[in-house]
């Protein structure tokens, strides 16, 4: 048999389930112990090109679910287009009390309240709305990472921050809603990534006065010169997190260039780097803190 006949096309893009192709005559037993697949889960197969990340795992997941359990917490978040807030998380699954599921490696299941408003569809896997998945997820991870996903979520139009506010309301009694309304009170979804995310709240643990994300630096005639990650405009100053691409010797002649505009404005910039935010915390905050000082 033709390698193209023991690799159905209509197999090669998602994760199935081996006995229903088997059962419907995509592929016999044979041919689904090939070296063309690789096995997921039990009893669910992919591709072995297809490259296997966390959205794909999820899919996988959702095949093997009981009926009323669904994808949740960070694994949702990031279906609805969140970062992963860590490599290689397992999959989160939330679940009614009295449903019961299967352990699998990888896998990390979650009992609670699911209401049907709770729930629905994306991509034909089942998942908890947005709302529901920033309910959980501010209740439930570390403040840090919840302001990122809910900083992602809120900068792409994903989330209504009130809805989530509401829920909070009239659960009121569930564990962890401080948290969840602190995560709220410090969600921004001016950022656009995640780091500059964490510079922002690392700032304001620091007791440092809040910036304006994606501060808009205009001349004298209100044209636009820049636009910077955070900004105190009172002081004129601009801080921006640099990412590894701006290491490029393209981007960084760039850089240079848009630093010498901005600082031709009578505006100070200072940049920082991945290393600055998690490793240097406390010399982080003293920089910015020293320039502010000097328009006190």
């Amino acid at each position: 048999m033709s390698r193209v006949a023991q690799v159905p096309t209509s197999l090669t893009k998602a994760p199935f389930r081996g006995s229903a192709a088997i059962r419907d005559g995509t592929l016999s037993r044979k041919m689904l112990r090939s070296r063309a697949w690789q096995r997921l889960l039990p009893d669910v197969y992919v591709h072995r090109d297809l490259p296997v990340d966390h959205r794909l795992r999820c899919t996988a997941v959702g095949l093997v679910m009981p009926a009323g359990t669904a994808i949740g917490g960070a694994s949702a978040a990031h279906l609805w287009g969140a970062p992963l807030v860590r490599p290689d998380p397992p999959v989160s699954v939330v679940a009614p009390r009295d449903r019961w599921m299967n352990r699998f490696p990888r896998v990390a299941v979650h009992h609670t309240v699911l209401g049907l408003d709770d729930l629905t569809e994306l991509d034909g896997t089942p998942v908890t709305t947005p709302e529901r998945t920033a309910f959980d997820v501010g209740r439930r991870l570390p403040r840090v990472h919840a302001v990122v996903l809910f900083d992602a979520l809120l900068q792409q139009g994903t989330l209504d921050a009130g809805a989530v506010m509401e829920l909070a309301r009239l659960r009121s009694r569930w564990p962890g809603i401080p948290l969840l309304k602190t995560v709220l009170s410090l969600a921004d979804g001016r950022a656009e990534s995640p780091m500059e995310s964490r510079l922002r709240l690392l700032l304001h643990d620091g007791g440092l006065p809040a910036p304006q994300p994606q501060y808009e630096i205009r001349d004298s005639l209100g044209r636009l010169i820049a636009r910077v990650d955070l900004g105190w405009p009172a002081a004129r100053l601009a801080v921006e997190y640099e990412g590894d691409h701006h290491r490029e010797r393209e981007q960084f002649r760039r850089d240079i260039s848009r630093a010498q505009t901005i600082q031709r404005q009578g505006w100070t910039i200072l940049r920082f780097t991945a290393n600055d935010v998690l490793r240097l915390p406390r010399e982080t905050v003293l920089a910015v803190a020293t320039e502010l000082a000097k328009h006190r």
